[in-house]
């Protein structure tokens, strides 16, 4: 196939590419911002047509020879916004071709040539990595042409933000969900007998997906229109569980379970650096317990010194609950207390507050070990010289890395070689720059290799979340309480 059918196809989908360019170009003239005519005019109604028609085409000519719809496509004025989920290639664009809705995309795509102007005619909503007031905006955006009585096409949005492998679904952003208008939910499926589609984290990369995909000589493809959800009034008030509940309809439909990770998570489970989370971690509850608080990653990793100077004044001193939630400005809650047992190992009611900055640190900044390293140090070490002993140093990892136990006596020896029973920043950073894999060498000895998320899992799933990380129970309720000594 890659010798005779991949190349044939290849060609023809750039041609339907060339042949839609100059039909975009010229139907996308004008002002972006300003409101499409009411009723179309006859040429751009023949332009729409043209444009869906060399769409098909293109998509025929990949494999996808026929496209399965169920249910029935809301009008404008009934549901301005379609939530596609779930989200695990760039085939997904399939549905966005059929409809000509407009997306949420990065700014930086309406420069790719030919592509660019194809995805300016939908009129996208565009978001600017480079302007930090980017997603207010987006949002506003959102909220104007969802309010618009049908004027602008439907948006279609997906509210995972990223790829996943289509075994649950997992948290949904609340961009679609922050106007409390109703959305149509859309399920996508590809039941092929070979899964040539996904584009996961782990896996095929986007080349090897498109030839693997463009020599199967049928694809298929299976796009669910669901009824429209209109949310109550507490769900206009409180986006997080509109979108939850807009989740758990799709998650039935599809026959999947759902998981409160999100894009963020898979990035702290994969995040490259010298301590890679292991399979035991419960960082990635923590970090879920933050988002819970309403802490946004942003603006604790600006915090982070503030944070880090209140622990190391307080020297060790444990503090209870109440205080703990002044330290973090958030009120004591169910879900802070959560938290709290996380570092409350003893059941004491007393925690310390470096592990809590420890632990902000490696979420907020999960690839620069060595920056939180360097702020566990300047909290745990000594004032007149910031060395620390086994017992700190054993302290600082266990936190860093989200376990219950953890030997560092073999790495507190090879660090000081002196034999001073303390050990400084410099030292351990100088040991880390000549021994890059040492939490392999030294924390892990028994182990063949590192456990970590990051590694292929041994048992044979499809590629994207590791299966450690996966938990069983589906409901996005409120979990147990999970201590580090658990």
């Amino acid at each position: 196939m890659t010798l005779t059918l991949f190349p044939v196809r290849l060609l023809v989908a750039a041609a339907m590419m060339l042949l839609a360019w100059p039909l975009a170009l010229v139907a996308s003239l004008g002002s972006a911002e300003k409101e499409p005519e009411q009723p179309l005019a006859l040429w751009r109604k023949v332009v729409d047509f043209l444009l869906k028609a060399i769409m098909r085409t293109m998509w025929f000519a990949g494999g996808f020879h026929r496209v399965a719809v169920k249910g029935r496509q809301a009008l404008p004025t009934e549901a301005a916004i379609l939530t596609l989920a779930p989200h695990s290639s760039y085939f997904d664009a399939i549905p966005v071709t059929m409809t000509m809705s407009s997306i949420v995309m990065k700014a930086e795509s309406r420069d790719i040539p030919i592509w660019g102007t194809l995805i300016r005619y939908i009129r996208p909503v565009f978001v600017s990595r480079s302007d930090q007031d980017s997603r207010r905006k987006t949002v506003e955006e959102i909220k104007r042409r969802a309010r618009s009585n049908g004027k602008w096409p439907q948006i279609m949005i997906f509210p995972e933000g990223t790829c996943t492998n289509r075994t649950c679904l997992i948290t949904f952003k609340p961009g679609a969900f922050i106007p409390g208008a109703p959305v149509q939910p859309v399920v996508l499926r590809y039941p092929n007998k070979l899964d040539t589609i996904t584009w996961t984290w782990q896996g095929p990369g986007a080349l090897e997906i498109l030839w693997l995909t463009l020599c199967q000589f049928h694809n298929q493809v299976e796009i669910e229109f669901l009824p429209v959800y209109s949310p109550s009034e507490e769900e206009k008030r409180n986006p997080a569980l509109y979108a939850s509940n807009v989740r758990r309809v799709m998650a039935e439909a599809l026959g999947v379970s759902v998981t409160d990770y999100t894009f963020e998570d898979c990035q702290l489970a994969l995040a490259e650096g010298q301590l890679r989370l292991p399979a035991d971690t419960c960082l990635l509850e923590f970090a879920r317990l933050v988002r819970g608080l309403g802490l946004k990653p942003e603006k604790l990793e600006k915090d982070l010194d503030k944070y880090s100077e209140s622990a190391r004044m307080k020297g060790g001193e444990k503090m209870g609950i109440a205080e703990f939630a002044a330290s973090l400005e958030v009120p004591v809650s169910d879900l802070l207390e959560d938290m709290f047992s996380l570092f409350d190992e003893s059941g004491s009611g007393q925690v310390d507050l470096r592990e809590c900055v420890v632990a902000l640190s490696v979420v907020c900044r999960p690839a620069r070990t060595l920056d939180t390293i360097q702020l566990a140090f300047k909290m745990y070490g000594a004032q007149e010289d910031g060395s620390v002993g086994e017992g700190d140093l054993s302290c600082i990892l266990k936190t860093a890395l989200g376990v219950a136990e953890l030997t560092v006596t073999d790495l507190f020896r090879a660090i000081d070689q002196e034999e001073k029973g303390k050990i400084t920043f410099a030292d351990f950073h100088r040991f880390a720059e000549m021994y890059p894999d040492f939490a392999e060498e030294y924390l892990y000895p028994d182990q063949t290799h590192f456990e970590s998320c990051a590694e292929t899992p041994p048992a044979l799933i499809p590629n994207g979340f590791c299966a450690d990380f996966s938990p069983e129970n589906s409901d996005a309720g409120r979990k147990p309480v999970r201590k580090k000594l658990d």
